[in-house]
Parts: structure tokens; sequence; C-alpha cells
């Protein structure tokens, strides 16, 4: 089962590098949410946002001809957080 570009699903933190975290997907896939799409605001430090084991909402951007899957966690807030 593949996960659809555009939904909003629930996952968890497994891997956090200074570019960006490792989610995984309730289908069992992996994907990373890039540092920009952390947080509406502007994010130094991903440890400040984020930590393993956690548990996240994330918004399905696309996914790569290697298979790999783009996340997003800002744009699952509310449209006024967005900014």
């Amino acid at each position: 089962m593949q996960v659809e570009i555009g939904t909003i699903v629930d996952g968890k933190v497994t891997g956090i590098k200074d570019f960006g975290a490792f989610v995984k997907l309730p289908t069992g896939e992996t994907g990373m949410v890039h540092i920009s799409e952390v947080a509406a605001t502007y994010v130094s430090d991903i440890h400040d946002h984020l930590s393993v084991g956690q548990d996240v909402k994330v918004k399905v951007l696309g996914e790569n001809d290697k298979g790999k899957i783009s996340l997003s966690i800002k744009q699952t807030l509310p449209q006024s957080e967005q900014r």
C-alpha cells in the first residue's frame, strides 16, 4: 500500500539529520521532512523542534524517481500558522 500524494497521515520520527528528519509512515515506508518543511518559522536547529520517537502529522508532498518520499509537517498546520 502506497501513500497518496496530498494526504495527511500520522508518522513517527525515526531519525534526525542536520538537513531534515526521517519519518516512518503507517504503510511501513519511510519519508523525509526537509528542515524547511518542519515549522512555519526559520529552523536553525532541527533538534529544537523534533526528537526521535516523536509522533507527528505529515503531508505527503511527492515521490521522486528513486522512490524517495517527501513530507511536510509545516503544511499540516492551520493556514494562519504556515506563514
